[in-house]
């Protein structure tokens, strides 16, 4: 491909490429160079556009291939899983990362090369819960510590066992933590709907005040969960520009 393309031909040369089922390296490189730009709001535009593209393709993409090899539909997985990524779409490359595994443990039993390790659970489990995905960590967390129960064949004393015996207690802490942040996710959105019907029933109850009447400490516990969701908002930021670059 021509590096003098202009970004319009560019995009349309990707989605040529897409639409002719080419989930090769060549594509994924013609996606970078798409999103190498000095204008943000361009790229702004250019991403959303292309996670509503790619999100689209995807699912026509996996009814196409059903009747597919079971390599073939990893290949197309990782591909997806890599291009969500780099579009900064989180949410959908962190999904079919996780229905990547799933089949891969699915049919594992009669591929062995398919068999997945407790630390590639391990590490869709931290990625998972670093994005706010804490349900889903912990289920990551539950899948890696099945995969060493069915590796633990080795020698308690051996440097692999001591090795697996450090990672079980990570996963454990892990798993942990993604319960604790998931019960307190849980929480907040109860609070805050708690929170709005209080503030609708003060409208109601007191309609002859100007101005609406509010309690300082419903305020003040608004405005310490707004502040947590900011900084969820901006650590969530800086972990997506981390996995593009």
């Amino acid at each position: 491909m021509s590096v003098s393309l202009s970004a319009a031909e560019q995009i349309s040369f990707f989605c040529f490429q897409i639409s002719n089922r080419r989930f090769i390296e060549d594509s994924l490189r013609i996606l970078e160079s798409i999103l190498v730009t000095k204008d943000v709001k361009s790229l702004i535009e250019v991403r959303s556009s292309l996670r509503e593209y790619m999100s689209s393709e995807f699912f026509c993409v996996i009814r196409e291939i059903e009747e597919k090899s079971v390599d073939q539909k990893i290949l197309v997985l990782d591909f997806f899983v890599r291009a969500f990524a780099l579009i900064g779409d989180i949410e959908s490359c962190l999904a079919v990362r996780y229905e990547a595994l799933l089949y891969r443990q699915l049919k594992s039993p009669s591929n062995q090369w398919l068999q997945v390790s407790h630390t590639e659970w391990l590490s869709f489990a931290d990625h998972s819960i670093q994005n706010g995905f804490y349900t889903i960590a912990w289920k990551a967390c539950e899948n890696a510590l099945l995969c060493i129960q069915r590796d633990d064949g080795t020698d308690p004393n051996s440097d692999e066992y001591s090795e697996n015996s450090k990672d079980i207690e990570k996963i454990k802490r892990l798993k942990d933590s993604a319960i604790i942040s998931a019960s307190s996710h849980s929480v907040q959105a109860q609070t805050t709907e708690y929170l709005r019907k209080k503030k609708n029933e003060k409208a109601r109850t007191w309609p002859l005040f100007g101005k609406k009447v509010q309690c300082q400490g419903s305020t003040l516990f608004r405005d310490g969960i707004k502040r947590q969701n900011e900084r969820k908002l901006h650590e969530c930021k800086t972990l997506k520009i981390k996995i593009i670059s």
